[in-house]
């Protein structure tokens, strides 16, 4: 069984869970609470010296880092993960674009604004470039999701796994949203896949184990 040491509230820990569970993959789950430097301990470090989660451990002693690495690993073989040569590189392109256009800006604010308190003051000078490059962001994704339902294949794959896990908490940092209605849209045509689960969501033996 894999084990997934990931964060409740990363956007980038939560695209590995909700590929998880929409393929029906069992795993153990490890909290990792990077605000309190669970990630930089010498224990977590010998797993991933880059020290950041999602991590997923693969094998004994083998690990895969970098959220988008990970689902590709995990969804090799189903319908999540392109096997068309032009449709795995628009996929990969969407994954690239996700990690350089909407993680650092969307990502960071949401990091900062929901995630850290007084987060807002101490990154007053980096707002206004989030906002303007995270709606660039935006826009191009309008675009596309204008002509199409999803973002490769005319269906849900690890693509729009990447780019749904920061849209969607885009509106808990101030982005506003009423202006991108086909991104509204893909949003709602996300949460209606089957095995579908929201950021909050924990494995059932993880929940009970918290408790």
């Amino acid at each position: 069984m894999y084990t997934l040491y990931s964060m409740q509230r990363s956007g980038n820990s939560y695209k590995v869970r909700l590929a998880l569970a929409r393929l029906g993959i069992p795993y153990r789950l490890v909290e990792v609470d990077i605000l309190k430097g669970e990630s930089r301990t010498p224990e977590f470090l010998a797993k991933n010296p880059n020290g950041q989660v999602p991590l997923l451990e693969v094998a004994p002693g083998r690990h895969i880092a970098e959220s988008n690495a990970i689902l590709w690993y995990v969804a090799i073989g189903s319908r999540l993960a392109p096997e068309d040569r032009i449709e795995r590189a628009e996929a990969l392109q969407w994954m690239f674009f996700e990690q350089h256009s909407l993680e650092p800006n969307i990502g960071a604010a949401y990091f900062w604004l929901c995630l850290i308190k007084g987060g807002r003051e101490l990154q007053q000078h980096a707002l206004e470039d989030w906002m303007e490059n995270g709606y660039r962001a935006l826009g191009v994704m309008e675009m596309h999701l204008a002509r199409h339902d999803f973002f490769v294949d005319g269906h849900f794959t690890v693509a729009d796994i990447a780019l749904y896990a920061y849209a969607h908490v885009a509106e808990q940092c101030d982005f506003d949203l009423s202006g991108y209605p086909a991104v509204r849209s893909w949003l709602k045509r996300i949460e209606s896949e089957p095995g579908y689960v929201d950021m909050d969501w924990q494995p059932q033996e993880f929940a009970a184990a918290a408790q």
